[in-house]
């Protein structure tokens, strides 16, 4: 599995947009500073995906989300492939039986397929909205991180990518 972690808020970030010929898309734009994370894991070749929302990011939590994680498949060996976040090396993170975590190498986000989950939702969930409250922007992040974790296929399609099935298969 590859694992990373996000933030979702009320913050938002203009994208492109379609408009008709001639006309200026009309956006609203917010700036309040609330935001959720979310740890995230995904298995490329099961096309399953893991997830935990939470109010921090720290060693506590993902902690909390890999024994999620563990017990979710209390049978199977998980690699689990994650950043050098500080959280992920603290010597405090207590790592279920059946994880062992790899570190990617320093800089490579572009090695980690779940960052194209978080931009896969980003993108059509969350796409020049403006919440008006933060239960708002949970249930939006609840009711996308649903649908891509029941669509099997696509998450398979999304994050297996040719060097992980070479290596995995």
């Amino acid at each position: 599995m590859f694992q990373d972690e996000a933030r979702f808020g009320r913050m938002s970030r203009p994208r492109r947009c379609w408009a008709a010929p001639g006309m200026r898309p009309v956006m609203q734009n917010g700036y309040e500073r609330e935001f959720r994370y979310v740890y995230g894991a995904v298995s490329p070749l099961e096309g399953e995906l893991e997830y935990r929302i939470c109010e921090r990011m720290n060693t506590v939590e993902m902690g909390a989300f890999l024994t999620q994680v563990g017990e979710r498949y209390p049978d199977d060996f998980i690699l689990m492939v994650l950043d050098g976040a500080s959280s992920h090396k603290a010597k405090a993170l207590e790592v279920p039986g059946n994880i062992a975590l790899i570190p990617l190498p320093p800089y490579s986000p572009q090695l980690n397929p779940q960052e194209n989950i978080w931009d896969e939702l980003r993108e059509k969930n969350f796409p020049n909205r403006v919440f008006s409250s933060m239960e708002a922007v949970l249930e939006q992040l609840q009711a996308g991180l649903e649908t891509l974790g029941s669509n099997r296929q696509g998450l398979t399609s999304l994050t297996a990518w040719p060097w992980i099935r070479s290596v995995l298969s």
